[in-house]
Order: structure tokens, then sequence, then C-alpha cells
């Protein structure tokens, strides 16, 4: 890559803008054409303006620390068609956690710095990646010797102590009660709060199962309840540690 032919001295220095400059006409003459990009969205903002304000990353492969980050935007005048462009085909919402594929064209600004300006979507990536990454989960517990165990544990009959992890406020979990009123066995069901979606809600979800398992004895079997969801949103059931955490359980699930 050719460097730059900058000369400075004491006495011929140059300003902070003339840097500043400098480095927006190098870096978006090097990026004159948009570029696609995969990353994590890990906040996002929808402005009253009806701009759309993003924090893209790139976690390590071992943890989930950052080894990249960056600033974007949707304006206005493209974020209602790739809102809806990624709704319609993924029946979900733009929102942190999810993996995107996008077009972005590199932006730098002498006060604000770097930045990406997204002006298109690939819906399939998103869908792909969640597949992808619930596949990985179904191998890694068939690789620890407990993709069946759950399974095999026999369903008590009647099922009336039931153990259920949801949110005291979950659609769901209303419904759930209701349908158990209409019947006439007397059920004895015991809540365990946990949040349902969002950030924190894996964490929330394995202690919640792991909770029950620290009571097992007093129950026939649990239930995992939410009010629906986008694919995106469940998707978190996918998640490995809360799939594992069924193993300390002796009830079905």
């Amino acid at each position: 890559m050719e460097q730059l032919n900058i000369t400075t001295t004491p006495a011929s220095s140059i300003t902070l803008y003339d840097l500043q400059r400098l480095v927006r006409s190098t870096l978006e003459s090097r990026f004159a054409d948009p570029v696609w990009i995969s990353a994590e969205i890990s906040e996002l903002k929808l402005n009253r303006s009806g701009h759309c304000y993003l924090n893209l990353v790139e976690k390590g492969s071992t943890d989930a620390t950052p080894r990249a980050e960056a600033r974007a935007v949707i304006w206005k005048s493209s974020y209602d068609r790739l809102a809806r462009l990624f709704e319609d085909a993924t029946h979900s919402v733009l929102s942190s956690g999810i993996r995107v594929l996008v077009r972005v064209i590199v932006t730098y600004h002498e006060v604000y710095g770097f930045s990406l300006q997204i002006i298109d979507i690939d819906p399939s990536y998103t869908l792909g990646d969640i597949e992808r990454r619930r596949m990985e989960t179904i191998a890694q517990l068939k690789r620890d010797g407990v993709w069946d165990m759950n399974r095999a544990v026999p369903l008590p009959h009647p099922v009336l102590r039931v153990a259920v992890v949801s949110s005291p406020t979950a659609a769901g979990y209303q419904d759930f009660l209701r349908e158990l009123q209409r019947t006439p066995y007397r059920f004895s069901v015991t809540l365990f709060e946990s949040l349902m979606q969002g950030e924190g809600a894996e964490a929330s979800v394995v202690d919640a199962l792991t909770a029950i398992a620290a009571r097992s004895d007093e129950f026939d079997a649990v239930a995992i309840l939410r009010g629906g969801g986008s694919t995106s949103d469940l998707a978190l059931f996918d998640s490995y540690h809360i799939s594992v955490s069924y193993t300390h359980l002796t009830l079905p699930t």
C-alpha cells in the first residue's frame, strides 16, 4: 500500500483539522465503493427523526470479547425499506444480538470519526446464521453425550406438579394458567421467574433451570414458556448453555 508522504517539523506542523482531513480523504479514497460486511448488532437505537443508529461488533472465536467494533447508521431514507425487507424475510425486526450481512459505505468525519453507512441488507444471512448456531449446538450436545438424556426421562402420570420458567407477564405463561384452570385436574404450578428475551435472557433461563434442579423432587415436569416470538427471538432456546442445563434435571422438560 502506498505510504502518504507527509513531512512535518516543530516549525512546520499541521493542525488537527488538517490531519483529520487527510485521514478522511485517504480512507474514503481507498474505499470508494461500498463493501459487504458481516457483524453482530450490539446496540440499536431508532431516533425520533427516523434515523437508525447501530453499534456493530465482531467477537472473538473463543469468547465474547469484541475484537472489532464500529458505529453505523441507516438514514431514514433507507431505513423503512431495509427494515421492511428484513422483517418480511425473517419475521423478525432488526435488533441487538443478531448477526447481519450489510452493504456499507465507509465514512470518516473530522469530529465524529470512523463510521459506516448501511445501504443494503441480506436477510438470508441472518436466517442462515440462526440455523448454523442451532446445528452447532446439536452437534456439541451429541459430542458431549447428552443429546438424548432429557428425552429418556419418563413422563409421570399424571403430571400435576409443574415448574415453569417464564416471565410473570409473558402472554404464554398467562395462557398456560388459563388452560390448566379449564381442566378437572388440580395442578400445582411454581413459577421460576426469568427474562425471556433481550440481553441477559440466556443466563436468566439457566439460573432458573439450576434452581429447579436443586428442588427436582418437588416437580413432575418443567415447562419453559413465552408468548410466541420472531425467529431471532426464539433462537435464544437454541443456546448450548440452556440446552445443557437440562442434563442437570431428572424431570421431563
